[in-house]
């Protein structure tokens, strides 16, 4: 199995380790920059999205992540982890200095389904993952407002808000899998993970 790294920085990134851990997946909490350079992929998890972005930068993981994503490893920001991951994000957010990484070709509107109070359950079709629904939890969550042409929306809502979406390597949902019983979007990545793994073993094999 591949080992998944987990940015620990702040958020909810514990609740993503005890899921990996239980599908059998070696998963890293992140912490250091020197930390990516042993895992196959890396989640960013929900929380705050400006406290991460800063100390993303705080602990000079920018670079690192940034190369990681380059060099085709799987990233995957769910919630405040879209965010970061995001291109442009609502003005609102812009003028409190909103640190991205500008990885995914999205814009993103940050609270777009209102307060915590807000928060809400529904089933999501997400096709590549599985053909069963899969239950999705929001908690002041974004949505996807725009999308480059090299973006695939994996998932939308009933009403045509995007919610999840691929582009390469990157994967970002708006909403909390580490949350729910359902194993199989980590699983997915999990394996994507590991089919990055294989073939670049198989890569540098073939080179020695």
């Amino acid at each position: 199995m591949p080992v998944i790294g987990v940015l620990a920085l702040q958020g909810a990134f514990i609740e993503h380790v005890h899921k990996l851990e239980r599908i059998g997946v070696d998963a890293r909490e992140i912490r250091k920059p020197e930390q990516l350079a042993e895992v196959d992929g890396l989640i960013i998890p929900g929380g705050e999205s400006t406290t991460i972005g800063k100390l993303i930068d705080r602990f000079d993981l920018r670079e690192p992540i940034c190369e990681l994503a380059a060099g085709g490893k799987p990233v995957w920001g769910t919630c405040a982890g879209m965010i970061v991951l995001a291109r442009d994000v609502d003005s609102e957010t812009r003028a409190r200095s909103q640190p991205l990484l500008g990885l995914m070709d999205l814009s993103v509107t940050r609270n777009a389904f209102g307060s915590q109070l807000d928060s809400f359950e529904t089933d999501l079709s997400i096709p590549a993952v599985s053909q069963e629904p899969v239950h999705a939890v929001f908690i002041r969550a974004p949505v996807i407002s725009s999308v480059g042409p090299n973006v695939e929306v994996l998932s939308s809502l009933e009403d045509g808000r995007v919610v999840a979406v691929r582009q390469d390597n990157l994967i970002a949902t708006s909403f909390h899998p580490e949350l729910t019983p359902d194993d199989r979007l980590h699983s997915w990545f999990a394996d994507l993970a590991h089919q990055h793994a294989t073939n670049e073993s198989a890569a540098v094999s073939s080179h020695s």
